[in-house]
C-alpha cells in the first residue's frame, strides 16, 4: 500500500514558494507541534489513470519482493516498436548460430557452452549500429494492405533486445548447451549400433523440447503469475537490459 501525506497547511502563510524566505526555527517548531501535526491525514495513494499522478501505477503491479521492485520497472511504453527487421534478423541469426555452436562443441571431452549472455552483450552494439546504418524509408509490402514498414523504425530499444535474447536462449537449449533429445539419438547410434532416420530423430528432439514448453504452460499459474514466485537469476539479465 502506498500512502500520501495530506497536510492541512496549504492555507497557511508558511506554504512557501521559491521567492519566499524560509521559516525561522521558532516557526518550524510551531509547525511541528502536536497541535499542527494533528491535522495530518494519511490517505491511500490510488491512481486509475496515467494522467492523475504521472508515474503512479496500479497497486497490483507492485511486487512484494524488494529486489524485484528495485530491478524491474512496472512502467511500459506501448509505442516502442517490437516486431522489427533488426529483431527478426538478429534473433534468428543468434538462435541458429548458438544451436550449431553448442551442438558442435557438445561432443568434446570438455563441452563448451555458449549461453544467451554472450548474445545479450554482443547484440547491443550491433543493434545500435543497425539503427544508425539502416535506411529509415517506409514502404508497403504487396498483399499486406496499406500498412507501412521500415527497416529502421527508430532507435534500438530494450524490447527488441529482450526478444533477441529469448531467441538466443532457445538456441542454447536454455543454458544447457544442446537439446536433451540429441543425447538419445547419439546413444542409439554410438552404443547400440542401430540406425535412426532423420525424421524419427527430429521428431524425438522436437517432442522433448515442446514437452518442456507444455509443462511451463501448465504450471504458469503457479510458478510465474504469482508475485511471490520470483527468479533471482533473471534479475541479473533484467538489470543488464535496463
Amino acid at each position: 500500500m502506498r500512502w500520501s501525506i495530506k497536510p492541512d497547511l496549504y492555507s497557511t502563510p508558511y506554504h512557501h514558494h521559491h521567492h519566499q524566505q524560509r521559516p525561522s526555527s521558532h516557526t518550524r517548531a510551531h509547525l511541528l507541534s502536536p497541535t499542527i501535526m494533528g491535522t495530518l491525514e494519511l490517505q491511500p495513494l490510488r491512481a486509475t489513470k496515467p494522467s492523475e499522478l504521472g508515474a503512479a501505477v496500479n497497486e497490483d503491479d507492485l511486487s512484494p519482493i524488494e529486489e524485484v521492485r528495485l530491478t524491474v520497472t512496472n512502467a511500459d511504453d506501448p509505442t516502442l516498436p517490437v516486431w522489427t527487421f533488426r529483431m527478426w534478423f538478429l534473433g534468428l541469426l543468434s538462435c541458429g548460430l548458438l544451436s550449431f555452436l553448442n551442438q558442435f562443441f557438445a561432443y568434446r571431452t570438455e563441452p563448451l557452452v555458449i549461453t544467451q549472455i554472450t548474445v545479450l552483450v554482443a547484440t547491443l552494439p550491433i543493434g545500435r549500429f543497425m539503427a544508425a546504418a539502416l535506411p529509415e524509408a517506409k514502404f508497403r509490402i504487396p498483399g499486406l494492405g496499406p500498412r507501412l514498414f521500415s527497416l529502421n523504425p527508430g532507435p534500438f530499444n530494450m524490447k527488441e533486445h529482450v526478444l533477441i535474447s529469448i531467441f538466443a536462449n532457445a538456441g542454447s537449449a536454455f543454458g544447457s548447451g544442446s537439446a536433451y533429445g540429441v543425447g538419445i539419438v547419439t546413444i542409439i547410434k554410438a552404443f547400440y549400433g542401430r540406425g535412426i532416420s532423420f525424421f524419427a530423430g527430429w521428431l524425438l528432439i522436437i517432442t522433448t523440447q515442446v514437452l518442456g514448453y507444455g509443462w511451463a504452460g501448465l504450471l504458469r499459474k503457479y510458478v510465474v503469475e504469482p508475485a511471490h514466485m520470483w527468479w533471482p537469476n533473471t534479475l541479473v539479465q533484467v538489470s543488464l537490459f535496463r
